[in-house]
């Protein structure tokens, strides 16, 4: 209205015009801010104040929009809000309309991590029971990583020295970024197809939420789930903490602690094999000691038996048994043949033809009665030698021989050698085999351990 050359407006106007202004000049917006005076009115909308250390403003959060937040508004909390600038023209107040809260400090990216860590949690992919084993002795261990980061160098600098017989394999992969995700999913899932290794590393160095996020996105987790190889999370620092650390079989503080994990320690299996070697050498030491107590008993208890002596016995009492019945025979020979010419006396008042012919048949009958008789004892005496013979065979050493072992005897001293260890160098020997001897010069001594 123009009265005088004047613009009068109305209150109204004025407020309805600066309303305007203030929507154009300012687009949509974020403020940081400490809630106070905050108001539930039975309308389901919000009203509070947000304020710092100098100044605040009021907000209005409306009932449409409070359905979508994730979290209970309180006095003294401190937020992010999302809105645009205005002002309440009944009243006059500059205020701004929240479309969107967050605590401060924490973040989109931090939302979305808590919001899929709840999804998956719900889901049971972190059920421990799913968890696998790590192979004790890899045969081939993987990676997945940047090829030329510093987390890659220090993975490798660890195996190279506690593992250096174990191959690697990398699966090089963006970790960082857009592209990032859909490496990695298939640096795994190659992984998982190739069978190459039996072990996984999945690793990056520090940084942050924004840095790490590849590895909060569910397409990882997805591809971490199926895997069935046994995958380790070695992700920035002890500190940093990331949905596939909750997906993997084991989460490692640090890449080097992952690499330390899958890697059997070179210088622990040493200590190990030290220490079953030094047993094995106690328990053969032990064992032998014992086979030479034993060996030594039965040395001496042939030595008191002496086979040789009782040997020499036997051959005695053989020849005086084989010059008793030659005595025998030559005894009974003589009385047969007294009897013969007693007969044969006798015979001479007979018919000369008649008697000498029965004389004749009396004495093949005789003489065949007496080589029975004389044959029939030999057999009895060779029977009795022959086991007399096959009991000291038993023990005698001279059958130890025929089964082919030697005796070793010095040829100076005419001692038996029972060890290397008496032996020297250029020194004579005799071998003795079951059809003869020789005689040796020792060109060189190999003792047993």
């Amino acid at each position: 209205m123009l009265t005088n050359n004047r613009t009068i407006l109305q209150v109204s106007e004025l407020n309805q015009k600066v309303s305007l202004l203030l929507t154009q000049s300012f687009p949509l917006l974020w403020i940081e801010g400490e809630i106070s005076n905050l108001a539930r009115p039975a309308s389901g909308h919000l009203y509070f104040s947000l304020k710092d250390s100098k100044a605040q403003i009021r907000c209005a959060l409306f009932k449409n929009r409070r359905h979508h937040l994730h979290l209970n508004p309180e006095n003294g909390m401190k937020i992010l809000l999302r809105g645009r600038v205005s002002l309440y023209q009944p009243r006059g107040d500059f205020q701004i309309i929240a479309e969107h809260i967050e605590v401060a400090g924490i973040g989109l990216l931090q939302q979305q991590f808590e919001a899929l860590k709840d999804k998956l949690f719900k889901k049971g992919w972190f059920d421990p029971s799913l968890k696998q084993q790590l192979p004790r002795f890899p045969k081939r261990i993987g990676i997945i990583a940047s090829p030329h980061s510093a987390a890659l160098q220090d993975i490798l600098n660890i195996l190279k020295r506690r593992a250096p017989q174990i191959p690697v394999l990398i699966y090089p992969s963006e970790v960082q970024g857009q592209r990032a995700v859909f490496q990695l999913e298939t640096a795994i899932r190659q992984a998982n197809t190739n069978k190459r290794c039996d072990v996984l590393i999945i690793a990056r160095g520090g940084g942050t939420l924004e840095d790490l996020a590849p590895f909060n996105t569910e397409q990882i987790a997805h591809a971490l789930y199926q895997s069935s190889l046994p995958i380790v999370s070695g992700i920035g620092h002890e500190i940093d903490i990331t949905i596939t650390d909750f997906i993997a079989d084991v989460r490692a503080a640090t890449p080097s602690e992952a690499a330390e994990l899958v890697s059997p320690d070179k210088q622990q299996l040493q200590h190990q094999v030290e220490q079953l070697k030094q047993r094995l050498i106690k328990a053969l030491t032990g064992k032998i000691k014992h086979k030479k107590i034993k060996l030594l008993g039965l040395s001496k208890r042939l030595t008191q038996q002496k086979p040789s002596y009782r040997l020499q016995q036997q051959t005695q009492r053989f020849n005086a048994l084989r010059l008793r019945l030659e005595q025998q025979i030559q005894h009974r020979y003589h009385q047969k043949q007294a009897r013969l010419h007693s007969h044969q006396k006798h015979l001479q008042l007979k018919t000369l033809r008649q008697l000498v012919s029965l004389k004749q048949q009396q004495l093949t009958q005789q003489k065949e009665a007496l080589k029975q008789s004389i044959q029939s004892k030999i057999s009895t005496r060779q029977s009795q030698l022959r086991l007399q013979v096959t009991q000291l065979e038993t023990i005698s050493p001279l059958k130890t021989l025929e089964r082919g072992y030697t005796l070793v005897s010095d040829e100076q001293k005419k001692t038996t050698i029972p060890s290397v260890k008496s032996l020297k160098k250029d020194q004579r020997i005799k071998t003795i085999f079951k059809d003869g001897e020789i005689l040796s010069d020792i060109i060189s001594i190999s003792r047993k351990k």
